[in-house]
């Protein structure tokens, strides 16, 4: 009762998918998707400062929609539960880990925003963390209990305040230049994910993350072939950076892909394909 209650007070902040891919407000959705439906469900949590959620939503209208599976989506972070969770199967995440509850003078930090000719007191920009302890740990279990995580882009960057949810996420952002092109190299072509995925093409951010479980859970790799590097504190990164990885966790999977600034990244035909494959992996379809 508690969980189905938890979830149409999510929905009344979330769009569904209906089966025939049709965008729909939160009491047609559920009317639309039978409720002896066996697909698996699937919650997705995107947008923030610096991702506008809509290009994400695109995005993933046309992944679910290939794949015929509902999913319902929410911007707010502070409805992710432990009881939401429970009505899940996958949990999909691509927003940061930061919010600015004070507010900011816009989306993007351009310095020029600074030197306004007409310029006032605006709030201090200091960002916070969403994440709280009790989400980590929501997280966390729902994969370890059999759930899956799949976590795209800067998602990663989340790990910087969440100690549970890196552990199950598997690794940390760390720093990311300008929009630039790259390559990202496929290195265990074995994997499910893989499958039939070729090397390719994005301009996009390369993200340089750390990555703290076992290598042979690597998928993919970026690299810069024009020799451009990424730095930290001073500190040269090179010219590669993991770009994704997957495994089991508990009873659940969990994979990453660094890709996805863009909407043109995310639909790069190569790395679509991947993403559905993921999906598919993450539900124990294939």
């Amino acid at each position: 009762m508690g969980s189905a209650l938890s979830r149409r007070r999510l929905l009344k902040g979330v769009g569904t998918l209906a089966s025939a891919g049709v965008l729909l407000d939160a009491g047609e959705g559920n009317r639309a998707i039978p409720s002896d439906d066996q697909r698996p469900r699937v919650l997705a949590l995107f947008g923030d400062r610096y991702h506008n959620a809509d290009y994400i939503r695109v995005a993933l209208i046309k992944l679910f929609q290939d794949l015929n599976l509902p999913f319902d989506y929410t911007i707010n972070y502070e409805q992710v539960s432990a009881d939401v969770l429970r009505s899940y199967r996958l949990f999909v995440v691509l927003r940061d880990g930061m919010i600015w509850p004070h507010g900011y003078l816009e989306p993007n930090d351009y310095e020029y925003s600074r030197a306004l000719e007409s310029n006032r007191d605006w709030p201090q920009e200091q960002p916070e963390r969403w994440i709280t302890e009790e989400q980590g740990a929501a997280i966390k279990d729902f994969v370890k209990g059999g759930g899956a995580l799949y976590a795209l882009h800067n998602s990663s960057h989340i790990s910087l305040s969440s100690q549970d949810y890196r552990e199950v996420m598997g690794g940390a952002y760390i720093m990311h230049p300008a929009l630039r092109p790259f390559k990202v190299l496929v290195v265990n072509k074995q994997h499910p994910i893989t499958r039939d995925v070729q090397d390719f093409m994005v301009n996009d951010e390369q993200h340089f993350v750390t990555y703290d479980k076992d290598p042979k859970y690597i998928l993919l790799q970026s690299e810069n072939t024009d020799g451009l590097t990424g730095s930290d504190a001073g500190k040269d990164l090179g010219t590669k950076s993991i770009a994704g990885w997957a495994y089991d966790f508990g009873k659940g999977r969990v994979a990453f892909t660094a890709v996805g600034h863009t909407l043109h990244a995310l639909w790069e035909p190569e790395y679509f394909k991947l993403q559905k494959n993921a999906i598919r992996w993450l539900l124990k379809m294939s």
